[in-house]
């Protein structure tokens, strides 16, 4: 991954489970993500921002982007269907 925030675009937003299960997934599929929890930094900058629902983003390399997107899309409507 590279240190360029230019060159990643986020594919998931959720709780710091989700994500890191999000990244789990990417990478089995050969693309390499970052989670940024963003309620953990906050709390060490002293607030609070965003709530654990919805804290931690997952990022991917512009070029990755479509093919995360899918991966991602997979992994939400399973979940879905799970709750049919």
């Amino acid at each position: 991954m590279t240190e360029h925030e230019d060159d990643l675009k986020r594919v998931f937003t959720g709780s710091n489970l989700d994500a890191n299960f999000v990244k789990s997934i990417l990478e089995e599929n050969g693309i390499g993500s970052m989670v940024r929890n963003t309620l953990r930094e906050s709390l060490a900058g002293g607030y609070v921002s965003g709530a654990p629902e919805d804290s931690s983003r997952v990022f991917v390399e512009k070029k990755y982007y479509d093919d995360a997107m899918k991966l991602v899309n997979a992994y939400l409507d399973s979940l879905e269907n799970k709750e049919e």
